[in-house]
């Protein structure tokens, strides 16, 4: 069942190994079914050699119900995620690096950039540490939301959540681009400022914002 749903986690596992935001077999794609269960990337299987027998389909508290691989290690933290945020039918787990690197050094991405703003809602907080395979992920994910489409897991990764997974891989993908960009800024010395609050509103399409910030 679901042929079609288990071939986009795979198609998109293979876009986010294609984009750097993984290496080897790291990392891992979830996605609500219309039953309530959730499609789930097995743990340790390589993407290119994955087909649509090896997703596995667990019900929202954990169970098995299709499938014979083991579940993605962080199953516990992602199904949290589901829990607590009904509104996400997408997740995207990565340890892609410019983000990463950000998180080690900042307890907040500040909204800065056009395309952090487009696909991420704003500025993107960083969580504390938590162990790979622990709930605390999926409990400091929601914990540290703010408005924003992904969550930067310090020493970790990305989570990534959306309503769909086109738009929890854009999060990761421009997320990625713009602490690449962050980054690389920092690296001159110079002091990186903020967007102006009523100009990220603007860029997210509040017609009154920039008219707002011209009174200023």
């Amino acid at each position: 069942m679901y042929e079609r749903e288990k071939r986009a986690l795979i198609d998109c596992a293979l876009e986010m190994k294609a984009c750097r935001l993984i290496t080897l077999c790291g990392g891992n794609v979830c996605a609500r079914l219309e039953s309530g269960n959730i499609a789930v990337t097995p743990s340790g299987l390589d993407y290119e050699t994955m087909n649509t027998d090896d997703i596995v389909v667990v019900t929202p508290e954990g169970q098995v119900v299709e499938g014979t691989r083991r579940p993605t290690s962080d199953l516990d933290a992602i199904l949290y995620i589901f829990e607590q945020f009904p509104w996400v039918n997408a997740t995207i787990h990565t340890h892609q690096p410019y983000a990463t690197a950000l998180g080690l050094v900042a307890d907040e991405f500040p909204a800065c950039l056009v395309s952090q703003i487009d696909a991420l809602r704003g500025s993107v907080p960083v969580a504390p540490f938590t162990p790979s395979s622990d709930k605390g992920m999926g409990v400091l994910t929601v914990e540290h939301y703010n408005g924003s489409l992904a969550v930067i897991l310090r020493g970790h990764g990305v989570m990534a959540f959306a309503p769909d997974l086109q738009q929890a891989l854009y999060a990761a993908v421009y997320l990625e681009e713009a602490a690449q960009t962050y980054l690389a800024a920092l690296a001159t010395g110079r002091k990186v400022e903020p967007l102006d609050p009523e100009l990220v509103k603007a860029e997210l399409g509040d017609p009154d914002s920039w008219a707002n910030y011209l009174q200023k």
